[in-house]
């Protein structure tokens, strides 16, 4: 299983990103998602996840801001960040479980695959 992050990058506070976790050696649709991040000194922390059946869920930091979702034929899960904010930067993780229960969705232990992480620097 590689799950390849893509799409971080500078961007001025109140700015918008995209980032793209593309998925390979699974059968994608069969596969809970979620978007993890770590900023510099910090513990990697829950952001984001998208259960099979599309069901999302959200960290209290980000709700109203962040948008996960995903595209089954093309192996992706995708985090559109919006008014993006300095405490936002951090690497930002995707990862993958065969299920997952809503319990432990927000913890990082519960995911079986993760990908490399893509940076994401908030900065004027």
């Amino acid at each position: 299983v590689q799950l390849q992050a893509s799409g971080g990058g500078l961007v001025q506070p109140g700015g918008s990103l995209r980032l793209s976790c593309s998925a390979s050696g699974l059968t994608f649709s069969r596969y809970d998602m979620g978007w993890f991040r770590q900023a510099p000194g910090k513990e990697r922390e829950f952001v984001a996840s998208i259960r099979k059946n599309g069901h999302t869920y959200y960290s209290d930091s980000v709700k109203g801001r962040f948008t996960c979702s995903r595209d089954n034929a093309k192996n992706t899960v995708y985090l559109q960040l919006n008014s993006l904010k300095p405490e936002d930067t951090a690497v930002y993780y995707c990862a993958a479980d065969r299920s997952l229960i809503l319990t432990t969705l927000r913890y990082a232990h519960a995911y079986d695959y993760w990908g490399q992480g893509t940076l994401v620097t908030v900065s004027s």
